[in-house]
């Protein structure tokens, strides 16, 4: 069983930023947009839009146990740009909607029931305003919302925000949606910073990664011994 983590927010807010300290550390990425990082380094993986593809990757022993998707959310954006011109109207509208909302979830349920047990995998997707003024992950129109309820399928969600810092809302928030374990952060708004989060949820769950541990250790001594 493998854990999801949800990570929203605005464009420029951090998303993909957070990931520049999992640089050298037991991280795949999995880039649905062929897009440069916004920071110096590179983390392995690949570039693929392809769902087949991506829950093979989800399920191999041979990833790193850490992987993320970004921007899945244009896995939903880039099957309805494919779809939509050649679907037609009427039922076969409704049918497009239904393959999308069935294609994530069924992404989601591959995480959670067939990756293997120390897998996190981070689903990054852009934030939404709804008609009710609540922030949520953004997808393709009401139908598809209507369909699957895409938060209430990872029980970690974080907000990726910019004010005076880059960071991380650990719980909801401004009509915004964020969630996490009880006691699993020590804040409601932590640093932007995915290999913290990493090391944070795997201590949570007893499923550590000695490989990712060494830069918090040495940032831990860093601060204390001002070495």
């Amino acid at each position: 069983m493998g854990i999801p983590v949800l990570i929203i927010g605005k464009s420029g807010a951090g998303k993909s930023r957070s990931l520049k300290n999992c640089v050298g550390k037991d991280f795949g990425l999995i880039r649905v947009l062929n897009k440069p990082l916004p920071f110096r380094g590179k983390l392995p993986g690949n570039v693929c839009c392809d769902y087949g593809k991506i829950k093979a990757a989800v399920k191999s022993k041979q990833w790193p146990k850490s992987i993320i998707i970004d921007d899945a959310g244009y896995l939903i954006t880039g099957q309805f740009m494919d779809g939509h011109n050649t679907t037609g109207k009427g039922n076969a509208v409704f049918s497009l909607y239904n393959q999308l909302a069935d294609d994530f979830y069924r992404l989601v349920k591959c995480i959670a029931d067939e990756a293997p047990e120390d897998r996190i995998v981070y689903v990054i997707m852009h934030e939404d305003t709804n008609d009710f003024g609540d922030i949520k992950p953004k997808t393709i129109r009401k139908l598809l919302d209507e369909k699957v309820c895409l938060e209430g399928m990872f029980t970690i969600v974080l907000r990726a925000v910019k004010g005076e810092r880059y960071a991380f809302v650990t719980q909801s928030r401004d009509g915004a949606v964020s969630k996490a374990p009880d006691d699993m952060f020590a804040d409601i708004e932590i640093d932007n910073d995915l290999l913290m989060v990493d090391n944070t949820i795997r201590e949570y769950y007893e499923i550590e990664n000695p490989k990712n541990k060494e830069s918090e250790e040495k940032k831990d001594d860093k601060e204390t011994t001002g070495i």
